[in-house]
């Protein structure tokens, strides 16, 4: 990989914010291209932290003063795509890595957070109106590019430290794991050691065979759900024909401006695969009856709800490259690979045009959908639906650079501890086959948390993840 040194723009003076850290605020600038590193330049944004202490004994001189302060770094790397990162406060690794001696280096991956943002305003003014262009400036926006920028920002910020220090840890969550192997792949001399939780990504298998794996663990959600709630196999069946009936071919207006659908509803199950998620699904259909059955129409609350309930509109990088974090390498194209599998599996007739309703399904459940991306979303979302035809271009496009290098991985000598789950959304049976792939790799596997352990379960994953690291497992 090339070595592009990223140029910092600005640096806050640290503030103490509850929990006793000690927080800086760091803007940046990096290439575009990193191939082209005299191009259009994009910002990127970051928090440090570090456990504020106050000294026994103060630094008897300023060189001393700042050898003190290099602490090795620990990069977290998002899940998503598209979602930008916690305040450090706000984050379980403050709590549970600080302790250890790490600075936390918070960096919004280019395009979330304050990292030079994408929308569709933002993309017309970045790349202009085109869709073409608009396609083009995007694909600068999957994991070799994030791995590109944070060999970029660690070169930067490491530049004055002793060699030993100048390597950090990352700490990969859901897709930030599978950025966490494409960082292993491409730059593992900046690597020190490795977490990855929920984001051991298939290596070299496409969308389709991804999605034909999670839908299996999607239906084996509903299954769940419907056990849990069987009052519900009538009423989402009952509340899909209401929809039709209230919103017609369009669908139910949203306050928004997106629109209510059968498929959109579907679209809730993206939360089954979380810790409670059941229960968050369950709440929306008790809402959603409660209206209709006191006033025949949905209120607002609910229909505002529902519509926040996606980051659809708020994070479209999760919407427009998804599909592409699947695709790793030369030759394989998304195509609305989730919508194609989706459509060969009986229980989800919905996704047909020609699905003749609720009413058609007999005594079978409408089953709703997991971490999947459809073209329909395009229709009922009004901020992606302004970036429909770049998103079918992206779709389209087959030559992505490679996401992986599987020589590299198979002799891997960094240290690299990951927990792996019983996931919707990241197949535990291709994430096994992964590991075997990885040289030293540790892997705490377990049936009984949820993708998003590290929020709900912190500290059930970093006890095993550091009992990895600290080889208290034999």
């Amino acid at each position: 990989m090339a070595p592009v040194i990223a140029r910092l723009v600005s640096e806050s003076k640290p503030y103490l914010v509850p929990g006793k850290l000690l927080i800086k605020e760091l803007w940046f600038e990096v290439p575009l291209d990193h191939a082209n590193p005299a191009g259009k330049q994009l910002t990127l944004f970051a928090r440090s932290a570090i456990r504020y202490e106050k000294p026994i004994v103060e630094p008897s001189s300023a060189e001393a003063a700042a050898a003190s302060q290099q602490r090795p770094y620990l990069l977290f790397l998002q899940g998503g795509p598209g979602v930008g990162t916690p305040a450090p406060q706000n984050s379980p690794l403050s709590h549970h890595m600080l302790d250890r001696g790490y600075e936390l280096l918070m960096l919004d991956q280019r395009g979330t957070g304050f990292s030079s943002p994408v929308s569709a305003a933002t993309l017309a003014l970045a790349a202009g109106s085109s869709p073409r262009a608009q396609a083009a400036y995007l694909r600068h926006f999957r994991a070799d590019a994030l791995v590109r920028d944070s060999e970029a920002v660690r070169r930067l910020l490491t530049r004055d430290y002793p060699p030993e220090k100048r390597r950090w840890s990352i700490f990969g969550q859901s897709f930030g794991g599978m950025t966490s192997l494409t960082y292993l792949s491409f730059a593992p001399e900046g690597l020190r050691e490795v977490f990855v939780t929920g984001g051991l990504a298939a290596l070299d298998k496409g969308p389709d065979d991804v999605y034909a794996a999670t839908y299996r663990r999607c239906l084996a959600r509903n299954r769940a759900y419907y056990r849990k709630f069987p009052g519900d196999v009538a009423v989402v069946k009952w509340l899909a024909g209401k929809i039709r009936e209230l919103g017609g071919e369009k669908g139910v207006p949203l306050p928004a401006g997106g629109l209510l659908t059968v498929p959109r509803l579907m679209t809730l199950g993206l939360n089954l695969g979380m810790d409670g998620g059941i229960d968050v699904v369950h709440n929306y259909i008790i809402r959603m009856k409660a209206d209709l059955d006191q006033f025949g129409v949905f209120t607002r609350y609910t229909l505002n709800a529902i519509e926040q309930e996606g980051i659809w509109d708020t994070c479209p990088i999760y919407s427009l490259l998804h599909e592409p974090c699947w695709c790793y390498g030369p030759g394989v194209a998304g195509n609305w690979a989730a919508e194609r599998v989706g459509k060969t599996l009986e229980e989800y007739r919905w996704l047909h045009d020609d699905w003749a309703g609720p009413e058609s399904l007999g005594d079978a459940p409408l089953y709703f959908s997991g971490e999947m991306i459809y073209p329909f979303l395009f229709d009922v979302c009004p901020e992606l639906a302004q970036m429909k035809e770049t998103a079918q271009i992206l779709a389209e496009f087959d030559q992505w650079e490679p996401l992986y290098d599987l020589k590299q991985l198979a002799k891997n000598e960094v240290p690299v501890y990951a927990a792996s789950y019983d996931d919707m959304y990241v197949d535990s049976d291709l994430a096994r086959v992964t590991a075997s792939r990885i040289q030293g790799i540790k892997v705490f596997e377990t049936n009984v948390l949820f993708h998003n352990a590290l929020r709900s379960k912190p500290e059930d994953v970093f006890r095993e993840l550091l009992n990895l690291r600290d080889n208290t497992i034999d």
